[in-house]
């Protein structure tokens, strides 16, 4: 029983040490290897925090299809997310409310220094724009027309690759590291971050000039081919490491440098048509009509009467060719035309699943129905005013961490140390949540609401502890060993603590389910407070005191401040 308390105790002691590290700013001290890491982890701040931007909007939904109000609205909310998350910014919410017959959408954005550029990119009409596939004359005609534009610059640039090249090529045979030269300089992705080190491979699977050198009978292992090599891809300083097998078995690993020529980029396959946004009355997401068979989902268009008009032209000119659907210049789906399609309606089917159907849909009237929306109200937080409230908050929650072990140890003295150090592993736990959660896709951002549910949360830690703690001094004075009544002490304050506990929980996750905003953080955060507060208080005291309260506590009223009887001959 002894061992199995030590070994309970030595894994409480690895867990706080660790949950110490991860929450105190202990990195400089770590070695190099592994400061990277904790260097990643970090409390994410909202908005009332770190400052940022608060703005509310009032949609104007009269321009909308009767019936699709919905569709319209998940539609604004999903593009403003969509638009100020690649934005940059972190942790941004967006929700809409309603005010009697009226919508609003409110977006909050912590860390924002520009909330000017922020509204314009919000406040941004999206584009949708149907496009058809270009002719090869048409590609070959605008790849040469970007040739001829860009002659001169690639030329110049080249040179400079060629030159830089001859540079590295003279410091290796000067004695230099090919390795480090590699990482520095090689503009292969593929290679460049292993010193440009190529794993083994038969001849025939590089371009021929590269083959040539690598595969030659006068290179040997470790050997640097002493000129340059000039490939399509630019040009190349090799080295040959080994080989292995022999004949048609033959393999070689091999090392470069590349210095890339410029290549010229990809040309646009489609070009616009007249199809716009403005032309669709809706997208919706259904179900094919396959009499016999499996119905599959697909995403039905239907447009106005300009644009069925502008659509049968499209259709009838590209029988057999892609036409692709763009919103804001991102492609969303290129489906190919089977038919000819009169009366303004058209499917866009293939192997889809329901939820990727209804998000295209969505994507699709997101530029076909761009509802208007008036900026109502705006409030920018400053970063020094979220900066102060952070450390106001911080030094009230410690000041109250403080008082709390204080009043502990004065009250219960050596079971009060236990509680304390119980405490701090508290927060230590719970600092370390919020920094690792920001690794995960739930993670958890602190406000003041949130900062106050943690400070609730406090008082709740050190609660079970004076149940249990009184519990151990009543069993105490009946006469029974440490042991027991330590083990009393938890089963009779048990039934006291958990439904204590659950119904904060319960109470917390009403608050979520019903409330908005702060509030949420505030029932989030008491939630996990409380859930560790439990966990440090019975599991993590219980450890401690079952391995280091013994017999030899029982005699030492003053530590303990009970008055402890002679044990019954039971004991």
């Amino acid at each position: 029983m002894y061992k199995n308390n030590r070994r309970k105790f030595i894994y409480t002691i690895v867990f706080a040490i660790i949950m110490i590290v991860i929450a105190l700013p202990f990195q400089k001290y770590l070695p190099e290897s592994k400061r990277a890491f904790f260097e990643k982890i970090a409390i994410n701040l909202g908005l009332d925090l770190q400052g940022g931007l608060h703005v509310e909007y009032k949609l104007d939904l009269s321009g909308v299809p009767k019936g699709k109000e919905n569709e319209a609205k998940d539609a604004v909310q999903a593009k403003a997310e969509e638009k100020v998350n690649a934005y940059g910014v972190g942790e941004p919410v967006v929700f809409l409310s309603e005010r009697g017959n009226e919508t609003f959408m409110t977006v909050e954005i912590p860390g924002v220094k520009n909330p000017e550029d922020v509204k314009n990119i919000i406040q941004k009409a999206p584009v949708l724009i149907f496009k058809e596939e270009k002719t090869e004359d048409e590609m070959k005609a605008e790849q040469e027309q970007m040739k001829e534009s860009l002659a001169e610059m690639f030329a110049e640039m080249d040179e400079k690759a060629h030159k830089k090249a001859e540079e590295v090529l003279e410091r290796i045979k000067a004695g230099e590291d090919f390795t480090e030269l590699a990482k520095e300089f090689s503009k292969d992705p593929g290679t460049a971050s292993k010193g440009g080190e190529l794993d083994f491979a038969k001849k025939g699977q590089y371009v021929p000039e590269f083959d040539d050198v690598l595969f030659s009978d006068k290179m040997h292992d470790g050997d640097v081919y002493p000129e340059l090599v000039e490939t399509k891809f630019g040009w190349h300083i090799i080295k040959k490491l080994e080989e292995r097998g022999e004949g048609d078995e033959k393999e070689v690993k091999g090392q470069h440098i590349l210095f890339a020529k410029m290549q010229l980029p990809p040309v646009d396959p489609y070009k616009p048509t007249k199809l716009t946004g403005d032309l669709l009355d809706f997208a919706t997401a259904g179900f094919s009509n396959n009499t016999g068979g499996i119905s599959e989902p697909q995403v039905n268009l239907k447009f106005n009467s300009e644009g069925a008009k502008l659509f049968a032209d499209i259709t009838k000119r590209n029988l057999g060719k892609r036409v692709a659907i763009f919103v804001d210049d991102k492609l969303v789906s290129a489906p190919t035309v089977q038919a000819e399609i009169v009366d303004g309606r058209a499917v866009i089917s293939g192997n889809f699943e329901i939820e990727e159907a209804k998000k295209l849909a969505q994507q699709l009237n997101e530029g076909a129905m761009p509802v208007p929306f008036e900026l109502v109200s705006q409030q920018s937080i400053e970063a020094t005013l979220g900066a102060k409230a952070l450390q106001k908050s911080m030094k009230a929650g410690l000041i109250g961490l403080l008082l709390v072990m204080l009043y502990m140890i004065f009250y219960y003295r050596f079971f009060g140390f236990i509680a304390s150090f119980a405490l701090g592993l508290y927060a230590a736990t719970i600092i370390s949540i919020f920094k690792l959660s920001s690794l995960t896709p739930m993670s958890i951002t602190l406000t003041l609401a949130g900062i106050a549910g943690l400070v609730l949360s406090i008082g709740m830690a050190v609660d079970a502890n004076v149940l249990i703690f009184e519990r151990i001094k009543e069993e105490m004075r009946l006469g029974k060993s440490m042991k027991r009544a330590i083990d009393e002490g938890f089963r009779r304050a048990w039934p006291s603590i958990r439904d204590g506990n659950l119904s904060t929980i319960i109470t917390s996750v009403i608050l979520m389910m019903m409330g908005t905003g702060f509030v949420k953080g505030f029932a989030l955060i008491l939630i996990i407070g409380v859930l560790v507060s439990m966990f440090t208080a019975i599991v993590i005291v219980k450890i401690i005191m079952k391995y280091v309260c013994g017999s030899w506590l029982e005699n030492k009223e003053w530590l303990i401040m009970s008055k402890v009887k002679s044990k019954t001959k039971s004991e």
